[in-house]
């Protein structure tokens, strides 16, 4: 197997991968309604429950096509009963984006905003649960990837649970690399896309959620016709496929990168992300940059960085020569602070922060930054 060139993606995802996941796309061609093909999404489904500890008689997990933002779209629309409403804990960008859904679906739903710097505050949260006992779902980003907060799911999700409602959480840019146990964690539903925490490619989303609720759903208004979880799970159960055509190769590569993940092991992978994101906050320190985030609320997989205070600054400049020479930075999501981001995702470890710093400091050197 040839190498390939590799990159160390400092970005949110898609992350770096191993040339093992790549070449695992390279397969003979396959009809995707053969039974072969519906045998390898069966395991697929069945070990994405064993990542986040969910128990196969209550949990299923369903595959779809499509970016992350597919699964907020699904749960959002799918989820919710005639006449309740959902309350958003919204702290951020990423749970922006399940307002945004709310609204273009003309949904029933409460805003709970909080500044992006913070955690959401658990008191305003059950006010709003005590005042609006038609609330039949939370939804809260379990990880913040516009900021790098760690929201606080499990208190959240007990709190949903305790006035009667059901819990989501977006793990997007969490699952796979902090732990997440969905029963003790009160998750009645999460989700995430192949190009994250697994490492494996873009294309494929999956939402992990209770089937009793879901087949529940199929007696609530249908507000989409591809986005929806119920007829894409029944079609899933009675005929092992996708309602629609799947991303072929990309699920190849999932499998691969699933078994990557189980032979690297959960502990020793988040252990190796937690080392990444400390190799980053070395290198911030060392550099004299400063960060928009307290460390104690951070996720330790995104870390936001300042602008520097400097006229010289150019993010673009500094973006593309640290890109020549293999190295992707990507810019904040912080309405209020100009930042950008560097993650501690993907197949890299703590040399590869060392070789970035280096190349950042000859940048902002040549740019006259430093």
């Amino acid at each position: 197997m040839e190498a390939v060139k590799r990159n160390v993606l400092l970005n949110p995802g898609p992350a770096t991968t191993t040339d093992t996941v790549k070449y695992a796309q390279v397969v003979p061609d396959i009809c995707p309604r053969e039974e072969e093909f519906a045998g390898l999404m069966k395991n697929l489904r069945s070990d994405l429950l064993k990542v986040v500890h969910a128990p196969a008689d209550q949990y299923t997990s369903v595959l779809f096509c499509g970016s992350g933002t597919i699964n907020i779209d699904i749960c959002v629309n799918s989820l919710l009963p005639e006449g309740k409403k959902i309350l958003v804990v919204n702290n951020g960008a990423y749970n922006s984006r399940a307002v945004e859904v709310c609204q273009m679906y003309h949904l029933p739903h409460i805003d709970l905003r909080f500044s992006v710097y913070e955690q959401p505050r658990l008191a305003d949260v059950e006010q709003a649960l005590k005042e609006n006992p038609d609330i039949a779902v939370v939804y809260c980003c379990h990880h913040e990837t516009g900021t790098g907060v760690l929201n606080p799911i499990r208190e959240i999700g007990a709190m949903a649970h305790h006035y009667g409602a059901i819990f989501i959480t977006d793990t997007t840019a969490s699952l796979g690399m902090i732990p997440l146990d969905v029963v003790k964690d009160n998750v009645d539903f999460c989700m995430a896309s192949a190009q994250k925490g697994l490492m494996a490619m873009s294309g494929l989303s999956f939402i992990i959620g209770r089937k009793d609720i879901i087949e529940a759903s199929k007696d609530y208004p249908t507000r989409s016709y591809y986005c929806n979880l119920y007829m894409q799970y029944a079609y899933f159960e009675k005929t092992g496929e996708m309602h629609f055509t799947p991303p072929v190769q990309t699920i190849y590569a999932t499998i691969q990168a699933l078994k990557e993940y189980f032979e690297e092991g959960e502990t020793a992978k988040f252990a190796r992300h937690r080392a990444v994101y400390e190799a980053i906050h070395d290198g911030i320190d060392r550099l004299g940059l400063k960060t928009a985030i307290d460390r104690r609320i951070e996720s330790g997989l995104v870390v936001s960085v300042k602008y520097p205070d400097n006229p010289n600054w150019d993010f673009k400049k500094v973006h593309d020569y640290c890109y020549e020479r293999g190295f992707t930075i990507y810019p904040g999501k912080i309405s209020t602070t100009d930042t950008f981001r560097l993650c501690a995702l993907g197949k890299i470890y703590p040399q590869d922060i060392k070789d970035f710093f280096v190349v950042l400091e000859q940048a902002l050197k040549h740019y006259h930054i430093i």
